[in-house]
């Protein structure tokens, strides 16, 4: 067998790699970029994005000279054309990103809109069910602020900004939190309620609601990748059983 890696005065052998990314858990990491590596076979670049991406990857890796890039490429065990295909990786996937969901966008957006609407809220939170109560009326007849009196008494971190929390997406609270909000108005406060050990207190203070920018494409776009791998990924088996007593020093 022929010796692929040394380690110190170690040496492992290409028999030995396959249990070792067993051992570590990396066979799925490796068949993710698998996978990816045929999905972006056909996706060509431009000399522009090669050049583009070539300058990107050298700068983020501190590569300014040829001295170094010999040097990455002899710690890394590439070559020179391994490099070129691993530089212009990245480009080639948002491409098929791109190809893949651009399409379907608009209405992934309309299907997880509410997830991704934002809100500010206040919030104090108590187990005192009566002090609760004497809190609410005090805010609703305009004895003292919201912010006064969560800072003062609510037991939780929001007490340090006057019980303001966000700007936050709905799905961040608590559920019961978040659907409060949902349905809620502007300035809506709400009467003490129950939330797991805490009673609590809320007003919406603000309703951001979410457009599909640039930011937000790309995000959809990554999300929508996601679980298209995470279904590639679900047909991957490896076979037999592997060893778990594979030498590490």
């Amino acid at each position: 067998m022929t010796a692929v890696i040394a380690i110190g005065d170690q040496k492992i052998e290409d028999k030995e790699l396959f249990p070792l990314l067993a051992k570590y858990g990396m066979l799925t990491q490796l068949a993710r970029e698998i996978i990816i590596d045929r999905a972006i076979a056909d996706i060509d670049c431009t000399p522009e994005e090669e050049n583009f991406a070539r300058s990107r990857f050298y700068q983020q890796n501190q590569i300014a000279s040829e001295e170094r890039v010999q040097d990455w490429l002899r710690q890394n065990g590439m070559t020179a054309e391994q490099l070129d295909r691993l530089v212009s990786r990245e480009i080639k996937l948002e491409k098929f990103k791109q190809q893949a969901w651009e399409s379907k966008l608009e209405s992934y957006f309309l299907q997880v809109k509410e997830q991704l609407d934002k809100v500010v809220y206040s919030l104090i939170r108590t187990k005192d069910a009566g002090i609760a109560q004497e809190l609410f009326f005090r805010i609703q007849e305009g004895e003292n602020t919201f912010a006064e009196l969560a800072k003062e008494y609510s037991q939780g971190a929001e007490a340090q900004t006057g019980g303001l929390i966000g700007p936050v997406e709905l799905h961040v609270p608590h559920p019961q939190i978040g659907r409060m909000l949902a349905s809620s108005k502007p300035g809506q406060l709400w009467p003490p309620a129950r939330i797991g050990d805490w009673i609590v207190i809320l007003r919406l203070e603000k309703y951001l609601s979410c457009e599909l920018d640039p930011p937000t494409r790309q995000r959809l776009r990554d999300d929508l990748f996601q679980q298209w791998l995470a279904g590639q990924l679900q047909t991957v088996s490896f076979p037999g059983e592997i060893p778990a007593n594979v030498p590490v020093s």
